[in-house]
């Protein structure tokens, strides 16, 4: 019986991969004078951004870099109003069918809290795992097991939804039915590597799917 809901965040709950690009690129022009894609960033992605930061940045003032990020990633979302209304009204049906929810992302706590103040999110979440709260990062399913271990179930009580390989090979090992998302105008991976359960592009369908009871544990 499915009682949870687990999330990656950037890329499948807010549409915040721009704002992390924006922050990071930020960073890396203005400490180590060096132009970064979109790519090069993403490439980096695994660790915290405070692991980011430490393990690619030249200049060594890595916690006045650190202090960058985290103004430049604030200021970017005072500027937008990054609230998918889909996605805010899935969480809520979620709740109002009292599945648990929860979020396991790479991301600091530091900045996932500044994501959830702007996108009213606050208090919507049974369980957060953040790269701060792990020694692996996904891929590795350490976080999905210590959301699993905190929620009280079992993965085969779970789903797990993400947008990158990384979520998908870290639900995969966590052996929870997995399902990989390109429902938001930004998203890590185009092709998945790693085969997920099912593939949703549409939040509604994932809705539909769900009330039909054709996600099967």
């Amino acid at each position: 019986m499915l009682k949870a809901i687990i999330f990656d965040f950037d890329g499948t709950i807010a549409d915040t991969l721009p704002i992390c690009f924006y922050a990071f690129q930020a960073v890396f022009k203005d400490f180590d004078n060096k132009d970064c894609t979109t790519d090069e960033i993403k490439a980096m992605f695994g660790p915290s951004e405070t692991g980011i930061i430490i393990e690619n940045l030249q200049n060594k003032n890595h916690y006045q870099a650190i202090e960058h990020f985290y103004k430049k990633y604030d200021e970017k979302h005072s500027e937008n109003n990054y609230i998918n209304e889909e996605i805010k009204e899935l969480l809520q049906f979620l709740k109002k069918e009292e599945y648990k929810l929860g979020i396991v992302t790479g991301k600091a706590r530091r900045s996932l809290n500044i994501s959830l103040k702007y996108l009213n999110m606050e208090n919507m979440f049974d369980v957060i795992i953040t790269g701060d709260d792990v020694n692996m990062p996904k891929p590795h399913p350490e976080g999905i097991y210590k959301a699993l271990e905190q929620l009280g179930i079992s993965a085969s009580e779970a789903i797990f939804l993400g947008d990158s390989d990384a979520d998908i090979h870290a639900g995969i090992q966590a052996d929870v039915i997995t399902i990989g998302v390109q429902w938001l105008p930004n998203y890590q991976t185009s092709e998945f590597t790693f085969e997920p359960n099912l593939t949703f592009y549409s939040v509604s369908k994932f809705k539909e799917a769900l009330v039909k009871e054709e996600i099967l544990l």
